[in-house]
């Protein structure tokens, strides 16, 4: 086979641990990965085709990062401080059983990314930092339960905002929803970035190239990486069991972006516009998709 995961015999088990012979299971899908791959196509490799006990285990993952998010939400307010929400985060993740998976992460500081206005991603937390009446702020949380990774993250408006804010929020969440009529099982994810983009460029904004969605479940990034764009796109495509996360960044001005050189992490519009950003993660099914976190 193209991925050198192992070769099998019809009347083997088989690889997905489904206790069924292959040849009832998972041959005629590995002939259809190798077809495409002979014919020149991006596919990925069997490692990364979740199995029903891997996605039962993600979902397990999933409750308690769902979870967390909640308890941000009812707590969210003017006056709180993104260090506030990190410790809401890392007590509740603790007090289920799970990790937060940022924690100390290629050396993060904190257990959730919280990116305020312009802030494009991978804000941190801070005692310094307290929210207004008008700011904009996403919350990145990552869970680690049991060695199954969730992640998601969601945009939450301090007070009221206004209605411009208010339409650019919504339109950003709404742009994972026209990504999503494109993921089938065997389509690109270059046929869901091109719906991505199409409807946030004609809302007027913009999408950030260098920052996308990532495969994930028994690692906190695994393969592909998932652009939002057409123009840096992954051409992979989706099999049945396919696992990872839609998460666009959108800026309300240009799509250009800075990181901040002293923290190493932070990353910010160069022309300091808004920046919103929703994330879910999903599996590919035979039918269509499942969506795990929001």
């Amino acid at each position: 086979m193209y991925d050198n995961f192992g070769d099998y015999g019809r009347n083997d088990a088989c690889w997905c641990g489904s206790g069924k012979k292959y040849k009832k299971c998972h041959a005629d899908f590995d002939e259809k990965l190798e077809e495409l791959w002979l014919d020149g196509e991006c596919v990925p490799p069997r490692s990364l085709i979740k199995t029903a006990a891997d996605i039962e285990g993600i979902k397990e993952s999933a409750k308690v990062n769902i979870g967390a998010l909640d308890l941000v939400a009812a707590n969210i307010k003017p006056g709180c401080t993104t260090e506030d929400i990190d410790n809401w985060v890392h007590d509740y993740t603790f007090d289920n059983g799970a990790i937060p998976a940022p924690l100390n992460y290629e050396g993060f500081p904190k257990s959730c990314c919280t990116s305020v206005n312009d802030v494009v991603c991978h804000g941190i937390p801070s005692k310094d930092e307290v929210l207004k009446e008008g700011d904009i702020v996403n919350v990145d949380c990552s869970t680690i339960k049991d060695g199954y990774f969730s992640d998601s993250s969601r945009m939450f408006i301090i007070g009221e905002g206004t209605k411009e804010v208010q339409k650019f929020v919504e339109t950003v969440r709404k742009s994972i929803n026209v990504g999503l009529t494109q993921v089938k099982p065997w389509f690109r994810l270059h046929d869901m970035a091109r719906e991505l983009q199409r409807y946030v460029e004609d809302q007027g904004y913009s999408v950030v190239r260098e920052y996308g969605g990532h495969g994930i479940g028994l690692e906190f990034h695994e393969d592909p990486w998932v652009s939002h764009t057409v123009f840096a796109g992954e051409d992979m495509i989706m099999p049945p069991g396919m696992c990872f996360t839609i998460e666009p960044m959108v800026n309300m001005g240009k799509h250009k972006i800075t990181d901040n050189a002293a923290d190493g992490w932070t990353v910010r519009t160069k022309d300091h516009s808004l920046s919103a950003q929703w994330e879910i993660q999903l599996v590919v099914t035979e039918t269509g998709y499942e969506i795990l976190t929001w």
